[in-house]
């Protein structure tokens, strides 16, 4: 063996063990057809593993606390996520926190606005929530909100930054536990830098890198398109865009490993990482348990 390859191999040994307690701390999202793969999940993960639950634009708030249902049901955490923007009353917040809390164990929620142009009732930002005290009011103990390293298709970075700060406050004011959890990005620097920024500016918040699951590189463009992933969007772009790398598995490999090398050389940088899994929740629970093993 070559003194590089000697080098290689000794290296990869704490990063392949840095990874591996990033998977094992992960949260995960699914949506609501996943929850025919909880039973299968519980042979992946770990009990009580934080899930996200996704409300798409179509589905009722019944749906979406069902799927909390089954999550808990099946041993592990339920955080669903409310588009604020959607919610038509403050009737219909009341309802849908006390069935969360009292009906599927739920303890946390993503709040974000949702990007519809229009709200349908009283609530245009996340702001507008926080400010009722009703997360606390209904025995919640824990938000996560939505953070853009890279920014936002339709808003511009100045009110992007000034939205974090204002959300992470308000919320740490109530006495929650506040996470700020960021869009799935291809390059950790962004991620870094930002994490870096809100230490210094919001002490206390957590910060948790989103992350995508094992797949397809079209589908990763659809979805970082769609949601706006900025500069990182170079490191897929930078791919050769032949037909068989575009129906290629794209793993995470590679930020997970600067990832985790980050934290390992500056603890408390940021909290964690979070996988969005785009209709592959199974597969990336199998990818996860690889990682935890060392594989």
């Amino acid at each position: 063996m070559t003194q590089r390859q000697v080098e290689k191999t000794t290296n990869s040994q704490p990063d392949s063990e840095a990874m591996a307690q990033l998977a094992r701390e992960c949260s995960i999202e699914l949506n609501v057809q996943d929850v025919r793969d909880l039973a299968a999940s519980r042979l992946l993960l770990p009990p009580a593993k934080k899930m996200y639950v996704s409300h798409l634009p179509k589905q009722t708030w019944q749906q979406t606390l069902d799927a909390c249902r089954a999550v808990s049901e099946a041993g592990f955490d339920p955080v669903p996520h409310i588009p604020v923007r959607l919610l038509d009353s403050e009737r219909t917040l009341d309802g849908f926190l006390a069935d969360a809390v009292h009906g599927a164990d739920v303890r946390e929620v993503l709040l974000i606005a949702g990007d519809y142009p229009h709200p349908q009732g009283p609530y245009t930002c996340v702001a507008d929530i926080l400010r009722t005290g009703k997360l606390a009011e209904h025995g919640l103990s824990r938000v996560s909100l939505a953070g853009h390293p890279e920014g936002h298709p339709k808003v511009s970075l100045t009110e992007i930054r000034r939205a974090e700060r204002e959300k992470a406050q308000l919320a740490m004011s109530s006495g929650l536990e506040t996470t700020l959890l960021t869009q799935f990005f291809f390059e950790a620097e962004p991620f870094l830098d930002w994490s870096r920024q809100l230490r210094a500016d919001v002490p206390g918040v957590r910060l948790v890198g989103g992350l995508s699951g094992p797949a397809s590189i079209a589908t990763l463009f659809r979805y970082a398109v769609r949601c706006g992933v900025g500069p990182s969007i170079r490191a897929l772009g930078a791919r050769p865009t032949s037909l068989v790398k575009l129906i290629g598995e794209h793993g995470p490999e590679l930020v997970m490993r600067d990832l985790a090398v980050a934290r390992a050389a500056h603890p408390g940088l940021f909290d964690g990482v979070h996988f969005f899994c785009f209709g592959g929740f199974l597969r990336t629970c199998e990818w996860l348990r690889r990682v935890t093993e060392g594989r």
